[in-house]
């Protein structure tokens, strides 16, 4: 969740610096994923989707991040007016924190990315994002739309426009700043500047190729009264949202609460609420509506052709019978069939899959692949089964499924009987990973690069799949079905994930980032087939093998670790593969009589329970670091928080790191500790910590050093305990600029100066930020050591606040070391080293 001013309007709306890097190529790959178990329809559910039919209006809302969009306001529009309705979320979310572990950057908006697929999944709305790079919290919208690159991401809202066709644009923020966010306000600017450009054939030609230019009729900002700004006014259209939906059993605000609560990344579960809501909007271009947000459009058929499509549904759905949906494929077939006489091809293939989309649910049809293991594996085989059941008895038949290039026939349906096949599908070694398109080339700073325009502003990949195909009533359909792993845990009940191509071996290097160790490393090679051969290459300085060092063939799931060091001479080069060229060690797939040049991977899981498992592969990267470091102490205390790599960090600077939980803070037990720390937004995430106050602070008088990182204070992150010894307040201030001057206000205090002299070089090289939650209204027990702004700002100087307490001391800092800390910022290091020296200690590392 990022810090923005508005908290979150869519919820309510080298000096002697030496360093080698080893590495395996870059690329990541992605294992796709969509739903952990495939959704049933009710037959209300299938009533609903029957109304849907005769509804031809689409709008799509445009904002910046996940948990900006207006949850309420899509499931209305997508259940009550029965619009086709779509968020385009410009980026996925990740430059924020994170409250449910210790995932950053990409690996974090992976996760956004997938908690806005469930939340569209509940709220009935589609998802679109732009290749806009969530590179942190910015303050003005020309910083944003500089580093996304603005022509490249509004080229893509373009797109989404022109693909989607949507009758009205909603934009959740303004283009003056009431946003609050560098991101919201650029995401109103561009949704302008797309509205005009998308009908103008001369911008962003070479899209025409795929989609035609497009229209739309009006370009609204749904206003908002949070906290202190409300931008809503009585003159403003109006629209009831709060509505009850009885065939859905809930109202739009209940449907809401669930999907808003899909972002649990960011804390953001609600409650459910009922009752009158008035959404307001104010037209920015367009014609304004009076009575309705479609005011001027034509909503039915009629748009499309002069066929009397809309009496042929009302019939149906008046026909239809909750008890034996199956009696309307009949009818279902023949107007499917019809609509092959409507030219315009938007609305026919749109709604032309509905149709199919409500045969199958009305045939009760269940449709599945599933395989014996998540992975699929390159150079392996994977055993899957196919069942097909159709359960209503409806007339249904000669099914078949096609999978890989192999087709495979069905006995004669019966009802409510499975119908299975085996089959043994063999990936070959060169099958495409299955990977985020977004990822499949090196990004910019600001922005994603995807090379292929049909896949831009796609939610995510299409998962490997297979295709069903019947007669039904006498016409053939294609289901297209994804291949999952399924299996039963013994708590949770059925689990469906996601099967994923991914490489032969996973290599993995022990820890990824060295600090002050030298390059000796270990690697570690875990095969994902049987009879998978690696080698240890011994190479000169041309790259030219000597000689193997090791040959080994390993079994599926085996894993080996091997040892490699390099001297740290200064003249010692690595090629693009991690080849030491003067006397290195690599390692690779065994190809015959060739140096292998294929890059090596390592394979990532990210598991919640609430989204689909993520697995995915990044470059196998090792980075070493040799700088001055000098520390005090050698044991720290570690609470955990909502997550962060600080534990990592440490352990690389040389302490021993026990992990607290509330049993173990008791003053007895805590005196033992150097130092401790606590990690990001612990005082939001354990109400406990209220009841270790006392031993916490009788710790630091007796001499220990009590370090505490970042916490928020606001409605989604309340802290739930007393933090510190004098008060002081956590404000919303941050600093978004990773290169602003740091000014040293106390320049002998011993933060500054002991173990490590710390000078402006040591605030080089961070990354996205300075710092976030700085502190304010401070105690004047406390100590400001430094001050900094942002460009056009004053000066800010809660970012590090230090007391003496008894014989120890209390840090509180904003400063982000939990992102420059596992980035191996150097200055980040020897600063962080300074906070948290015990002068009880005797000797100097």
């Amino acid at each position: 969740m990022k810090n923005k001013m508005l908290c979150s309007l869519a919820a309510m709306a080298n000096f002697g610096l030496r360093k080698k890097i080893v590495f395996f190529f870059l690329v990541l790959s992605f294992c796709e994923v969509k739903s952990q178990t495939p959704r049933s329809y009710t037959s209300s559910e299938i009533l609903l989707q029957l109304k849907k039919l005769n509804v031809l209006g689409s709008v799509l809302y445009i904002a910046a991040h996940p948990d900006d969009e207006n949850t309420r306001l899509l499931a209305y529009l997508a259940n009550e007016k029965l619009y086709r309705t779509g968020y385009l979320s410009l980026t996925r979310g990740d430059g924020g924190q994170n409250l449910i572990g210790d995932e950053q950057g990409v690996d974090l908006g992976l996760i956004r990315t997938q908690e806005l697929l469930a939340a569209r999944r509940v709220d009935g709305a589609e998802q679109f994002f732009s290749r806009a790079f969530d590179f942190g919290f910015s303050k003005s919208p020309e910083e944003a739309l500089r580093i996304w690159g603005h022509d490249k991401i509004l080229s893509d809202v373009v797109w989404v426009i022109r693909k989607f066709k949507p009758d009205v644009i909603i934009t959740r923020f303004p283009t003056t700043g009431e946003g609050g966010h560098g991101h919201h306000t650029a995401s109103a600017i561009l949704a302008g500047e797309a509205f005009d450009a998308a009908a103008d054939p001369t911008k962003f030609p070479e899209q025409l190729k795929y989609v035609s230019i497009w229209q739309a009729k009006r370009l609204l900002w749904n206003t908002f009264n949070f906290g202190t700004t409300n931008t809503q006014r009585d003159d403003q259209f109006k629209l009831e949202c709060g509505d009850y939906n009885p065939i859905l059993g809930k109202s739009y605000g209940e449907i809401a609460a669930t999907s808003r609560s899909m972002h649990k990344s960011q804390g953001f579960g609600v409650p459910a609420q009922r009752g009158s809501v008035i959404e307001y909007f104010k037209t920015i271009k367009g014609a304004a509506p009076v009575n309705d947000l479609m005011d001027g459009i034509d909503l039915s058929w009629s748009r499309v052709t002069k066929e009397n499509i809309e009496n042929t549904i009302n019939d149906i759905f008046k026909n239809y019978d909750v008890q034996h949906p199956e009696k309307s494929d009949a009818a279902l077939v023949k107007l499917y069939t019809d609509l092959d006489k409507i030219n315009d091809p938007y609305w026919k293939t749109l709604k032309q899959a509905e149709i199919k989309k409500i045969i199958e649910n009305c045939s009760g049809l269940f449709m599945e692949a599933v395989a014996n293991t998540q992975y699929a594996v390159q150079g392996d085989s994977l055993k899957v089964t196919l069942t097909v059941n159709n359960r209503s008895g409806a007339n249904i038949l000669s099914a078949d499924v096609q999978i890989d290039t192999t087709y495979l026939i069905f006995d004669q349906l019966k009802k409510n009987m499975n119908a299975t096949r085996n089959y043994t599908w063999f990936i070959e070694p060169d099958t495409k990973l299955t990977q985020p398109y977004w990822l499949e080339n090196q990004k910019d700073k600001g922005s994603f690069n995807v090379s292929e325009q049909q896949l831009i502003g796609k939610g995510e990949n299409d998962p490997l799949s297979v295709n069903f195909s019947m007669m039904v009533e006498g016409k053939e359909f294609v289901f297209t079905k994804p291949v999952y792993y399924k299996y039963t845990d013994p708590v949770k009940g059925e689990i469906y994930q996601p099967v994923n191509i991914i490489p032969a071996f996973s290599v993995s290097s022990i820890p990824q980032l060295s600090i002050n160790h030298g390059a000796s490393n270990k690697w570690e090679i875990k095969s994902y087939r049987d009879d998978n051969r690696f080698k240890k290459y011994i190479i000169n300085s041309e790259g030219k093998v000597l000689g193997t060092d090791i040959d080994t063939l390993l079994s599926k799931n085996q894993t080996v670790r091997i040892q490699t060091s390099v001297n740290w001479d200064p003249y010692i080069l690595f090629d693009s593969l991690g080849n030491d060229l003067t006397k290195g060690v690599f390692i690779h797939e065994e190809i015959p009589y060739k140096f292998d040049k294929k890059p090596y991977l390592q394979l990532q899981n990210i598991n919640y329970d609430h989204i689909p498992s993520i697995a995915y592969t990044r470059p196998t990267v090792f980075t070493a670091k040799m700088f001055d470091l000098k520390t005090v102490g050698n044991y720290a205390g570690y609470i955990p928080g909502a997550g962060d790599k600080i534990p990592e960090a440490l352990e690389q600077m040389g302490y021993k790191v026990v992990t607290l939980k509330q049993s173990d803070m008791t003053a007895a037990n805590l005196r033992q500790f150097d130092v401790i720390v606590t990690g990001v937004r612990t005082y939001n995430t354990n109400e406990w910590m209220n009841n270790v106050y006392d031993a916490l602070m009788q710790y630091v008088k007796e001499g220990g050093v009590l370090f505490t990182q970042y916490n928020t204070s606001n409605q989604i992150g309340p802290v739930r305990a007393k933090i510190a010894p004098y008060p002081f307040t956590i404000s919303r201030n941050r600093i978004t600029d990773e290169e602003a001057k740091v000014n040293f206000l106390i320049p002998d205090h011993k933060a500054l100066n002991y173990p490590n002299k710390i000078t402006d070089k040591d605030f080089e090289g961070w990354i996205q930020e300075r710092s976030i939650y700085n502190a304010e209204n401070i105690d004047t027990a406390y100590r400001r050591i430094l001050s900094m702004k942002d460009p056009g700002e004053n000066e800010q100087d809660g970012s590090l606040i230090i007391a003496n307490y008894g014989k120890g001391r209390f840090v509180y800092t904003g400063l982000v070391f939990f992102r420059e800390l596992p980035a191996g910022v150097p200055g980040a290091y020897r600063l962080f080293a300074n906070l948290i020296a015990n002068k009880r200690v005797k000797y100097i590392k």
